[in-house]
């Protein structure tokens, strides 16, 4: 999928010039200008608004991530919006046809259904690459299953290895000691 997107980003620009010459073929140039510029208008009209309601939203975020509460609000209309303005104000027909899907009450509920879908599959996907990778390195991470079973910690209830514990090493020397300051001040 990446690899299919640097090409449609480098093709975009002249698919656009292409639309616009055959929509200003068809309704005439006047028109066309009218229309991109319009939408421009209701691009900026739309950042404009989102933009504060967008820092409201995430000034309530950081209060509730300070406050250890849930957030009120998601995040993910409010980006919707700001993105759907940008892709208005860009001019052309293709990305004002995408920003205002984004910026679209009726539509938004689907995209933000096929984001989430989108993000959980990602997230199990780098899950899975995680577990591979620290399986292959031989690595145990606390509750993630392992060599040492899925209710392994290292350490005591604190997390701090109780004294006169073991603990597995992954190839290397640990040296225990401890460490005493100098009094010289």
């Amino acid at each position: 999928m990446p690899l299919l997107t640097v090409p449609a980003l480098m093709a975009l620009p002249f698919l656009e010039v292409w639309l616009m010459i055959v929509i200003g073929g068809q309704i005439g140039v006047p028109w066309t200008l009218a229309a991109l510029v319009s939408l421009m208008i209701l691009g900026v009209a739309v950042l404009r608004h989102t933009g504060r309601a967008f820092l409201e939203v995430v000034q309530q975020a950081d209060e509730a991530m300070r406050t250890g509460d849930q957030p009120r609000k998601g995040l993910l209309d409010p980006l919707m919006l700001m993105a759907g303005g940008i892709l208005l104000v860009v001019p052309g027909f293709l990305t004002a046809a995408l920003g205002v899907l984004m910026v679209t009450p009726v539509t938004r509920p689907v995209l933000r259904w096929v984001f989430a879908g989108w993000a959980r599959r990602r997230m199990a996907r780098t899950q899975e690459r995680m577990r591979e990778e620290f399986a292959a390195r031989g690595v145990n991470v606390p509750g993630q299953g392992g060599p040492f079973g899925p209710n392994f910690t290292p350490g005591g209830p604190s997390g701090r290895p109780d004294p006169g514990t073991e603990r597995p090493t992954q190839g290397g020397r640990v040296i225990q000691g401890h460490f005493e300051p100098d009094d010289e001040a």
